[in-house]
């Protein structure tokens, strides 16, 4: 940890001299959160008790710009309030390197992006930096952006994993193995879309008995994301298919969609509906995989905010069907959000031999923030599941028991430079 923070001081206190010829940023984050778990992610038993811990992200961001090319660094320490001993001689929490990339500028219309680097693409449904996270993702490659034009975007990325530099090849299954992906933006005053097809690579023993049997199953995520504004009302839409092999060599065969629409209720007021499916596999198929996964998405942003499905889990699961509605409410310094998500299977469940109904449960979500500054953020939230005899017995737990959450969370966002 020390070493990499002298040299992330070395690295800042050099660059200092050149602020009049070029451009340099220096900023951090603080962000202590509070949580009460009693039904995150999966429901809750009675057997047990809830859980109440402080979660904390510390982040220094570096930026520096010249003409011909732009340099990012994003450390980061995450931590559990009592984790460490107070009296302590070595921190177990090491500083993590968040972001730590350079791009080379050719011309106003051509850039290479390369090292660690966050990707936001869309709506974050299938590439996000999950900033919900206190760790966030980030992403090991080289990136080509183009601008096609005063209304066009084409990005190319590729990627390819290893643990560690070796004379001969290894199995890696800390990551993907390799990734390339191809995406085009178009936008106009009234209407945008995007094109995304990614192509991804597992690697995994083909033969366990063989040292040097190794074998690359790639699939392949490939669609479309769209936005159109006529007026005060907006619409949005996406369209994704999943095809090639999953990481245990099954056939692949999925697809995702979602409708939704935002429109003004009253004087600081907005509404939205929605409905969204991700395809699954019924319970009793054996042979394919029709179960879509939507990668590398800020999923925490999507299907309530209490975690139940794709964070971490349900995948290669029976799917999901998501009815969406709910309202905000901006004004000054405060702002508040409701929504409340109707959630189904989209594939058959089975118990047993009993099929089971495939509506899972409501939840319904509340938050609050106040903006104390400019720099500093105050957020709260409350959410509740209500769930039934097939959220049980495709989660396991008490469906009788009190499944809620609640957290508190503080934003403190210094910029270091500015007088």
């Amino acid at each position: 940890m020390k070493k990499l923070f002298r040299l992330f001081l070395v690295l800042f206190l050099g660059l200092v001299p050149s602020v009049l010829m070029a451009q340099l940023t220096f900023t951090g984050e603080i962000r202590p959160r509070t949580e009460y778990r009693h039904g995150l992610k999966t429901l809750f038993n009675s057997s047990d008790d809830a859980a109440f811990a402080t979660s904390q992200r510390t982040r220094l961001n570096l930026g520096y710009a010249d003409e011909k090319f732009r340099v990012g660094l994003s450390v980061q320490d995450v931590r559990t309030w009592g984790d460490v001993k107070q009296l302590n001689l070595s921190d177990k929490n090491q500083l993590m390197l968040h972001e730590a990339w350079g791009e080379i500028i050719f011309n106003e219309n051509f850039t290479l992006k390369v090292g660690r680097q966050e990707l936001v693409y869309d709506d974050s449904r299938i590439l996000g930096n999950v900033g919900w996270a206190q760790q966030a993702r980030s992403h090991d490659l080289a990136l080509l952006k183009f601008k096609t034009d005063e209304k066009g975007k084409f990005h190319v990325g590729f990627a390819v994993n290893n643990d560690a530099e070796f004379l001969s090849r290894q199995l890696y299954t800390t990551n993907y193995k390799s990734m390339q992906f191809a995406w085009y933006n178009r936008k106009s005053e009234k209407f945008d879309f995007s094109l995304l097809f990614m192509n991804v690579g597992q690697e995994r023993d083909a033969d366990p008995t063989d040292a040097v049997d190794r074998d690359t199953r790639y699939s392949q995520t490939f669609g479309t994301h769209m936005n159109y504004r006529p007026g005060k009302i907006s619409f949005t839409g996406s369209l994704y298919a999943q095809s090639g092999k999953d990481a245990s060599n099954t056939d692949l065969s999925a697809y995702m969609f979602n409708l939704g629409m935002k429109f003004p209720v009253a004087a600081n007021w907005k509404g939205n509906i929605g409905i969204e499916m991700l395809s699954g596999t019924d319970d009793t198929e054996l042979e394919d995989n029709n179960s879509f996964t939507p990668l590398f998405g800020t999923n925490h942003k999507f299907n309530g905010h209490m975690d139940y499905f794709y964070v971490g889990n349900h995948v290669g699961n029976v799917g999901l069907t998501d009815i969406y509605g709910g309202l905000n409410h901006s004004k000054g310094q405060w702002s508040f959000a409701t929504a409340i998500h109707l959630f189904s299977t989209a594939a058959d469940l089975y118990l047993g031999p009993e099929k089971q109904d495939k509506y899972l449960g409501t939840e319904v979500d509340l938050s609050v923030g106040y903006k104390y500054s400019k720099n500093v953020l105050i957020k709260a939230g409350y959410s509740h599941m209500f769930a039934t005899d097939s959220m049980e017995a495709l989660k396991g737990g008490d469906k009788d028991e009190t499944q809620n959450w609640g957290w508190v969370m503080l934003v403190f966002k210094p910029n270091f430079l500015k007088k």
